[in-house]
């Protein structure tokens, strides 16, 4: 007996710590979202309080461990860490991002999420708190936060960009929803994000600079990528309205949720209407939605589903001659012009997270777009005249293509290798036709005080072709690690793009391939401290469009080619340093970036003598310039932003023409047109203590005055808001929330100034400056319901 009770004794004693352990140890599971969008954070890191054990989150922001302690710790880049008491054990975290800085996490500028100070290129977020507090009609009121970018409000949600180019319409800047180009190569228009829902948008990365080498042709100047919202993690639904006193008015919804533990969606979308504006000509109606599925098989894997439909109508008011502008005078000088678009994109990816932490994704997809219009940029008079010309034209595509990637790490120097492919069949037809105006006449016989259309005639064609577009491409990318502080990047890409014709208008047929090769060299110096340099070589590369193919050439003299089947592909070379800091205890971040682009056989819009304009691809170019940003916090209330870019667009050897009878015949040396010295945009956002989720903020947009023409002989020099020269504008924003309820209004050109985004001619004495007139002081002012559980 003596000996059983020693035995029990012994094993009590022993097992002891076992059983305090045990005690002590739990299972913790749990969900990390953003508090702000509810959407679900892979990555983040949980760990119990005395960080003996721990894990991240997967794709889902799902975790499980066991901890030891009653607390545990919640950390990820670009938010602010929690600690979190064990009250439960299944958890639904909200982490509150951080105010805008430098280590924040980016997807655009590998195709995979990293550091931002891990990329060697000038990239910038626009974050989900920036997005819901500026409540934006308009991407453009989003994008012109980005430093070194313009985006220009043409009005109706018509936009033109410039992003290290003279700002336009161009074909150098490539538009992503979600990594993936909103149109195919060699079917450009600058008005593609009309197609978007800027209700479904949760953030925006732009990628300044060439990004040929991972995403293809027409990312040159820059690349912008619209990142969707995800399913959330917790029920959510929003609902609201808003308006200005322009009659416009728009009402927008959103709604979340994971149906089960696998299955989460996310549909959203709104309805917007204008109706007697401040412009004649400008009514407009627009139907946007959207809705993402994710299903995970595993932690692992997953299966993510997006669909997105646009359905946009307009009239389109046009430019005005200088009469009408400097008498606010904002009446078309056409009543028939308008653009249809109707526009519907799906994908499917599979994705699958290895355990040795390599990724691998398919993605088909399939887009199908038809635009309609009679646009007012096809109007061509002659100075004088009382007949004109314009036209009407359909431009349909429907795209069916596979995206697949995988990106392997490799334990020899940190390393990775990313590869991919892509292949897009895209068959497209285009036709436009022309018709009779005639032209009433200001008592002076220089400017156009109204067109009347008499007669269309599609007798007489401009443009009808069909190509089947097959476009291919393999790009990869090896990123290195070979001390703690450098990293190096190598990647390439190779692009063929080919077409099989039909143009009806000369009878011919046959096949064009442009194929082009495209590297980048990229490196990051971590100098510590939250400071660090990087450079990097990169190669842009943009085939001339489908349109701009088989459009007829304008003025064309005997013996000269109808149509521009000999434009060249044109590309760029880019050179690029910069660097980042923190400054007096990360109150103070700063950004900058300088570059050198060089462009051959850039594809330009030259303005004709009847106001039309003609593809010409320029010999030389040369744009470069300093890209900088600062943010500064000095207390919780208060935050300032600033970001800028001066820079130079200059043609270096551009041959206007050959011929003998014209004057001008090359622009060696001189500006290009719409490309200003200094463009910048700041902001003081106010959020006082005393009134809890109180937001007071004033923007001022910047842009120096540019050339008009080509020959550098006439300026847009007008003053705006403190005496700026050019563009110079001021919008304050403010907002409340209580309750569920938000309240908001913006005061957008609050001093009411008279500025044009647009004000361009063309280099003969006679011609006259078109204006596209910006909008006068307007109030837009709005409610929403946001729930969440």
């Amino acid at each position: 007996m003596k000996f059983l009770y020693l035995l029990f004794t012994t094993v009590w004693v022993v097992m002891a710590p076992c059983r305090l352990l045990g005690q002590h140890q739990s299972g913790v599971q749990g969900t990390v979202f953003d508090a702000r969008t509810k959407e679900p954070l892979a990555g983040v890191s949980v760990s119990s309080e005395d960080r003996t054990t721990g894990t991240i989150t997967d794709a889902s922001g799902k975790f499980s461990f066991t901890s030891s302690t009653t607390n545990v710790l919640i950390s990820a880049v670009g938010y602010q860490p929690q600690t979190v008491k064990l009250a439960e054990k299944s958890l639904s975290i909200a982490l509150e991002p951080t105010v805008e800085n430098l280590q924040t996490i980016v997807v655009t500028a590998s195709r995979e999420a990293r550091k931002r100070t891990e990329a060697p290129v000038a990239i910038s977020r626009l974050s989900p708190t920036l997005i819901d507090e500026t409540k934006p009609t308009l991407l453009a009121e989003l994008i012109n936060k980005t430093p070194g970018v313009v985006m220009l409000n043409y009005n109706n949600e018509q936009h033109g960009m410039g992003i290290r180019q003279p700002f336009g319409t161009n074909a150098y800047f490539l538009y992503l929803e979600d990594g993936l180009p909103l149109r195919p190569m060699g079917v450009f228009n600058h008005n593609a994000l009309i197609e978007m829902n800027v209700f479904a948008v949760s953030s925006v990365e732009v990628v300044k600079g060439p990004a040929s080498s991972l995403y293809g042709p027409e990312a040159v100047g820059g690349a912008i990528n619209l990142i969707t919202q995800r399913p959330t993690a917790v029920p959510t639904f929003r609902i609201g309205v808003q308006g200005d006193q322009w009659n416009y008015g728009r009402i927008q919804y959103g709604a979340g949720d994971m149906l089960t533990k696998k299955l989460g969606i996310y549909a959203g979308g709104f309805f917007a209407r204008q109706r007697n504006s401040w412009q004649t000509r400008s009514d407009y109606d627009k139907t946007s939605f959207s809705a993402r599925a994710e299903y995970a098989f595993t932690s692992r894997t997953r299966l993510t589903g997006t669909f997105a439909y646009n359905d946009y109508n307009s009239q389109t008011g046009g430019s005005v001659d200088s009469i009408a502008f400097y008498n606010r005078e904002y009446t078309s000088t056409s009543d028939f012009t308008y653009r249809n678009v109707k526009a519907t994109r799906a994908r499917l990816t599979l994705d699958h997270q290895w355990k040795n932490g390599s990724d691998s994704y398919v993605t088909a997809f399939y887009r199908a777009n038809s635009i309609g219009q009679n646009p007012s940029y096809g109007i061509r008079w002659t100075s004088g005249s009382t007949k004109a010309t314009g036209q009407i034209n359909v431009n349909a595509f429907a795209s069916y293509g596979l995206i697949a990637q995988h990106s392997q790490r490799i334990p020899f120097w940190n390393s990775r290798l990313l590869a991919g492919l892509m292949v897009d069949a895209s068959p497209t037809s285009y036709n436009a036709y022309q018709i009779d105006l005639e032209a009433q006449l200001r008592p002076d016989k220089k400017s156009v005080e109204r067109y009347t259309l008499v007669q269309e005639r599609p007798d007489l064609q401009l443009a009808n072709y069909a190509a089947d577009l097959l476009n291919s491409a393999v790009y990869a990318q090896l990123d290195l690690n070979p001390l703690p502080p450098l990293r190096l990047s190598l990647g390439g890409r190779f692009d063929q793009m080919t077409f099989d014709y039909d143009n009806y208008l000369d009878q011919s047929s046959g096949r064009k391939a442009y194929r082009q090769f495209t590297p980048k060299v990229g490196v990051t110096y971590d100098l510590g401290r939250d400071r660090g340099l990087y450079g990097n070589y990169s190669r842009g590369f943009s085939p001339p469009g489908l349109t701009s193919i088989f459009t007829r050439r304008a003025n064309v003299q005997p013996g000269e080619p109808l149509f521009h089947y000999n434009l060249q592909p044109a590309y760029f070379n880019n050179y690029e340093i910069g660097g980042w800091a923190s400054l007096l205890n990360r109150k103070v971040y700063l950004d900058v970036a300088l570059y050198q682009m060089e462009g051959r056989n850039e594809l330009l819009n030259i303005r004709q003598p009847d106001n039309s304009t003609d593809y010409q691809s320029a010999g030389k170019t040369l744009h470069c310039g300093i890209e900088y940003s600062l943010t500064y916090r000095p207390t919780r209330e208060w935050f300032f932003r600033f970001g800028g870019t001066n820079a130079l667009h200059r043609f270096v050897h551009f041959a206007l023409s050959t011929r003998a009878s014209d004057a001008v015949k090359n622009v060696n040396g001189f500006d290009m047109p719409q490309a200003p010295r200094w463009v910048a945009n700041t902001e003081l956002t106010y959020k006082p203590r005393w009134a809890k989720g109180l937001r007071l903020s004033a923007e001022w947009q910047r842009i120096s005055s540019w050339y008009q023409n080509q020959i550098n002989t006439v300026s847009y020099n007008d003053r705006g808001a403190f005496g700026g020269r050019g563009i110079s504008v001021i919008n304050l924003r403010a907002g409340y929330p209580f309750r569920r309820f938000e309240v908001f209004a913006n005061l957008l050109n609050a001093t009411d100034e008279l500025y044009a985004t647009s004000a361009t001619r063309g280099n003969n004495p006679t011609d006259r400056t078109t204006y596209t007139p910006a909008a006068p002081r307007t109030l837009v002012g709005g409610i929403q319901y946001n729930f969440s559980k």
